[in-house]
């Protein structure tokens, strides 16, 4: 996995208007994916703020939920998860609000499983099954 750090996505995302694309695959070979037309990661300042705004795709809107939610780690608890801390509890990293419907950050199962510590994107069958693989794209927008 490659992951572009909080600063450049910043960065990258206040330099243009950008566009987020989520491609998504089940175990089964089944696919699907979201786009979001609206897409930044605030500054250090604002511990990397999520923006999304109008989701597209057939895999349904798990990102919402987490809109303008400021990124938890172990060591930063951002979310809004009163008795305890979301990036602890699920083993991951992310934008958290009580806790979170998408996980791209979780562990990868090796086969489909069903558990919130895992890679899923929970709008696209209403479950927390986990997903063979997850991409997250920005561009800028068109």
């Amino acid at each position: 996995m490659v992951f572009t750090g909080n600063d450049m996505l910043h960065r990258l995302t206040s330099l243009k208007p950008q566009e987020l694309r989520v491609d998504m695959e089940r175990f089964n070979g089944e696919k699907a994916y979201a786009v979001y037309s609206r897409f930044s990661v605030g500054d250090e300042a604002s511990k990397y703020k999520l923006e999304v705004q109008g989701n597209s795709g057939n895999a349904g809107d798990s990102l919402d939920y987490n809109n303008n939610m400021k990124f938890s780690t172990r060591d930063q608890d951002n979310d809004r998860w009163d008795s305890s801390n979301c990036a602890v509890k699920y083993r991951s990293a992310g934008w958290f609000n009580d806790c979170y419907h998408a996980n791209p950050n979780g562990e990868y199962a090796d086969s489909e499983k069903t558990g919130g510590k895992y890679i899923y994107w929970y709008h696209w069958k209403n479950s927390v099954i986990s997903l063979k693989s997850i991409q997250l794209m920005i561009r800028p927008r068109a």
